[in-house]
């Protein structure tokens, strides 16, 4: 009799489903998001002769990258090589010229002086990648005098076979798209005294865009079988 109470009082303490009542179910999974990487700034090069975009290797040239962009949107102090004066807030590129041109090997800008030998009023290290090299065209690199002396020149490269060999020696810190190529093309083919422009192409500003409004520009092949000259091995960017 005593078990009888027991289980009459166990069966009593037991919640029950009701009628059309439903089992609790279960929770659903936690789904963890994926991270999406970040898309690579582009710099969108404004100039007299035409548009051309730039893709900023931020990742592997972070000190590079940084100083462009800086320089280019006015974020960067800078001193003026000419007048000496020092400026902040202002857009250093806006107004340079492209003034050194070579056919079949590159177009050097960037020099607030517009004579080779201007800078920004301090210089930095360079920065090399094996991963990224001299084995396309339309690299965006800096130009030095040596190691460690880069500041605002920069030069974007024509072909391979030119520029293989500044592998190692060099800041490249952007990758720019076929169309920048061929306007690189027009722009080395202009007539000159020596190597500068006879009337220079003008950099009117340099627009940086991140995120969906940065597209990805398509990276042309290395041309095959490529061999260096030995007269343009001895052309190197420099100021």
């Amino acid at each position: 009799m005593r078990t009888l109470c027991y289980t009459l009082v166990l069966i009593s303490s037991t919640p029950l489903l009701g009628a059309g009542q439903a089992a609790p179910s279960a929770k659903p999974p936690v789904r963890t998001p994926v991270a999406v990487p970040a898309a690579r700034p582009t710099a969108i090069i404004h100039t007299t002769a035409g548009d051309m975009r730039c893709q900023l290797f931020e990742k592997e040239a972070p000190i590079g990258v940084a100083n462009f962009i800086g320089l280019s949107n006015g974020t960067k102090d800078w001193t003026n090589p000419v007048s000496h004066a020092k400026k902040h807030g202002v857009p250093l590129y806006d107004g340079t010229i492209f003034h050194r041109v070579i056919a079949q090997f590159m177009i050097q800008g960037g020099d607030p002086a517009g004579n080779g030998m201007g800078d920004p009023g301090y210089k930095f290290k360079n920065e090399t990648s094996p991963g990224l090299t001299f084995d396309r065209p339309g690299r965006l690199a800096y130009a030095n005098s040596g190691p460690d002396t880069n500041g605002s020149q920069f030069f974007i490269t024509e072909d391979v076979a030119h520029s293989a060999h500044l592998t190692g020696g060099y800041t490249i810190f952007g990758q720019c798209d076929p169309a920048a190529v061929e306007l690189v093309k027009k722009i080395a083919r202009m007539a000159t005294d020596g190597e500068r422009p006879l009337r220079p192409i003008k950099i009117t500003h340099i627009e940086i865009q991140r995120g969906a409004a940065a597209a990805k520009p398509a990276v042309p092949k290395p041309a095959a079988g490529a061999k260096a000259t030995a007269a343009k091995k001895q052309a190197q960017p420099q100021h």
